[in-house]
């Protein structure tokens, strides 16, 4: 009782330094997320699903501070055609940002949109984010949901012409910041989306993708190099008949990073996709949780997991594909690997299995493991030098993740960002 009472007090705290948005279609749905998170109360410790991750950074009262890191890289995904939405420590920066017409396309700002009586995104806003607290409480995303007074809204009807980028700044070391993107693609529609940098000191981000029937959705997100940032992210997703769902994640430094991802299968011969490589040295904690539900007949899901840490790093994935009766013909397949390149580092997994129909074709697996001594002396033997034969295999181990990223544009450029990471490490 006395720990019940505790994680009460202290989601009480966080919720005294916040302010609901009042007002417009969302409200009713703000109200009720806000009603989630006051009788659950925000994670703790004891949770089934955080016990490798302690929540306390995301869930204090304030933001740590985060020291601002000037990159003196070029930006990623600059050489792609795309139109850019900047936000700086959470707000909409118009200035740096492109005109938001684009074919087939309607894009608003939640900040704005918010205010009407009526719109497109009043039936899913927080609908998605409700159905994933089931049968795990997800109240990070609840209290996104409540409490977000931005982001942007993304409505879909045909092929979009080019990829959208979502770029995020982090220039006040103090920062904290809760940003919501609901996006809307219709039947048939096609979007590629992008997504970069560090957002805030502290972020709690939820995007909801509802994706109808024949329609395709591929998202590729880096995660950016400040290593004091601390960041929760939430997809949602929901796949109707004969839908594509493409979802891959690059991160790189980060004191703490937890990314969920939320997907159900509602339609027959939908396909989701899952997919990250992290590279994390020292202070550095990177969970990925995910739960893919399928409910519906011959569909396909994939997880694909790897990570390298080093220095005493700690990497964390939680995954679990339901399989409901009458999901006949699914085929799920999950991966989660770890290289530690020292023997301070840890890994720590939890796959899951859950299956009610008796027609299926899943498999999980996790592995965690040092470079491969005899690859190494192969590479040594023909004159690599140790730190760039070691690169080398390391780049072979993430290979399999980023195989999942579909523009192969978009795949060279985040194998120039990891090559670019590891000869930083090395020298």
């Amino acid at each position: 009782m006395a720990i019940a009472q505790a994680k009460l007090d202290a989601t009480d705290a966080r919720l005294a330094t916040l302010s609901l948005p009042e007002g417009g279609w969302a409200e009713p749905a703000r109200r009720d997320a806000l009603a989630r998170v006051q009788a659950t109360g925000l994670p703790g410790r004891r949770d089934e699903y955080w016990k490798y991750t302690r929540p306390d950074m995301l869930t204090a009262e304030t933001a740590a501070e985060a020291a601002i890191f000037d990159a003196d890289e070029a930006p990623v995904f600059g050489e792609v055609d795309q139109l850019k939405l900047v936000f700086v420590d959470g707000v909409f920066d118009a200035a740096a940002s492109d005109d938001l017409a684009l074919d087939h396309v309607r894009i608003e700002r939640l900040a704005e949109a918010g205010s009407a009586d009526i719109h497109w995104a009043r039936d899913l806003y927080g609908t998605l984010e409700t159905a994933g607290q089931t049968p795990v409480a997800r109240t990070l995303a609840a209290l996104n949901t409540a409490f977000a007074s931005d982001g942007v809204l993304i409505h879909v009807t045909g092929a979009a012409p080019k990829p959208i980028a979502l770029v995020y700044h982090h220039a006040d070391p103090k920062s904290d910041v809760m940003l919501h993107h609901v996006i809307r693609m219709d039947a048939g529609a096609a979007l590629t989306l992008l997504e970069s940098g560090p957002v805030a000191a502290r972020c709690n981000m939820v995007m909801e993708i509802d994706v109808a029937d024949n329609a395709a959705f591929n998202h590729v997100r880096v995660q950016g190099r400040d290593h004091e940032r601390q960041a929760a992210t939430h997809i949602f997703t929901r796949l109707g008949q004969e839908s594509r769902f493409k979802s891959f994640t690059m991160t790189a430094n980060g004191v703490m990073t937890r990314n969920e991802c939320v997907i159900e299968l509602t339609g027959d011969d939908a396909s989701a996709h899952v997919a990250g490589a992290c590279m994390g040295d020292g202070d550095f904690l990177h969970d990925d949780t995910v739960f893919i539900t399928h409910d519906a007949v011959n569909c396909e899901s994939r997880q694909v997991f790897k990570k390298v840490l080093r220095n005493g790093a700690t990497g964390v994935f939680q995954g679990k594909i339901l399989v409901k009766a009458g999901a006949q013909k699914t085929d799920g397949y999950q991966i989660s690997q770890s290289l530690l390149l020292d023997g301070d580092s840890q890994f720590l997994a939890k796959p899951e299995l859950e299956i009610y129909a008796d027609d299926v074709a899943c498999s999980h697996g996790s592995t965690s493991g040092a470079i491969d001594e005899d690859a190494l002396f192969y590479l040594r033997a023909r004159g690599i030098p140790h730190g760039i034969a070691t690169d080398l295999l390391t780049l072979s181990f993430l290979a399999e993740a980023v195989e999942e990223i579909e523009d192969p544009d978009l795949a060279e450029e985040i194998v120039t960002r990891m090559e670019a990471w590891l000869a930083r490490r090395r020298g």
